[in-house]
């Protein structure tokens, strides 16, 4: 039993006539009663009895009616589906984030994406870099997004944005008046960071011994939102993400404390599994990440 026999078969019993079906189907009578004569002897029984005028179902053929109604009215389902998903009608797009690029990345174009494709269901996993690959490759997430990288050939891995580190201070901050100073003046000043274990924490330091400096935080906290509230509460310096910081940068309730000689980045990582067609929503996605700055592939 194929598909196109299932059409046939149910024109001829809505039409009750071969000719009528052939004509509704736009294709000849012996064409119909090759294919219903196929179906028959597929299913070892009768479907229809032959009149003078025309064709009835037989009890089989009332059994099958019911059947293909069902199976055709599923296949046109499937089809609007389908179509609807290819035009982003509908879907889904599950994307998992490392900490600083879905809290502050990814809401943005998750917004853009929404106001293009309202259908769309959008769902955002935040993890680090390790539990967010592990799930790319397991095919649990459609799409990951990274700071840190980890290689292996199930995945592929292209830079789609740079990520700023900047020292931050308040709005009054005594330095401000010398900026831009040399990164050697942050040994003399109170400096917060991450705490231990932190990646924010451990790219800030390994730029830092790079330049030999050397410098002991006089506090530790654990997230970007208790270390900017530290600095607003005049507590000392810190050196975050620009993304973390651009709504305070810009309303003045953060200031940047320009460095002459140091500048830290990082790059952003798209993650996707090896050989996997992105989905249209995934593709439509990426292409709005992709547009934030100029890319370059890896493997």
């Amino acid at each position: 039993m194929n598909l196109n026999h299932l059409r046939v078969f149910s024109r001829v019993a809505e039409v009750g006539s071969l000719t009528r079906a052939a004509q509704a189907l736009r294709i000849s009578q012996p064409a119909v009663s090759k294919q219903l004569a196929e179906l028959e002897a597929d299913l070892g029984m009768a479907l229809f009895d032959r009149l003078p005028r025309g064709v009835r179902l037989t009890a089989a053929g009332e059994t099958l009616r019911e059947h293909a109604e069902r199976i055709l009215n599923s296949e046109a389902s499937a089809l609007t589906e389908l179509r609807d998903l290819a035009g982003l009608g509908r879907g889904r797009l599950s994307i998992g984030a490392s900490t600083t690029i879905g809290s502050y990345l990814v809401p943005g174009l998750f917004a853009e994406l929404h106001r293009l494709h309202p259908a769309v269901e959008l769902d955002l996993q935040i993890a680090n870099t390790a539990a967010i690959e592990a799930a790319v490759r397991d095919n649990r997430l459609d799409l990951g997004l990274t700071e840190g990288l980890v290689a292996t050939d199930a995945l592929t891995t292209e830079t789609v944005a740079a990520d700023e580190m900047v020292a931050i201070a308040p709005p009054d901050h005594p330095l401000l008046a010398r900026a831009p100073i040399a990164a050697r003046e942050l040994a003399s000043v109170p400096l917060l960071m991450r705490e231990r274990g932190s990646g924010t924490r451990d790219v800030v330091e390994a730029a830092l011994r790079a330049h030999a400096i050397h410098v002991e935080p006089i506090m530790s906290l654990g997230g970007t939102e208790a270390l900017k509230n530290a600095v607003l509460h005049g507590l000392g310096i810190a050196i975050v993400s620009r993304l973390t910081v651009e709504q305070e940068l810009r309303t003045g309730r953060l200031a940047e404390l320009t460095l002459s000689d140091l500048h830290i980045r990082r790059d952003l990582h798209l993650v996707m599994l090896a050989g996997k067609r992105p989905s249209p929503a995934a593709a439509a996605f990426i292409a709005l990440l992709r547009g934030r700055r100029p890319k370059r592939k890896s493997r």
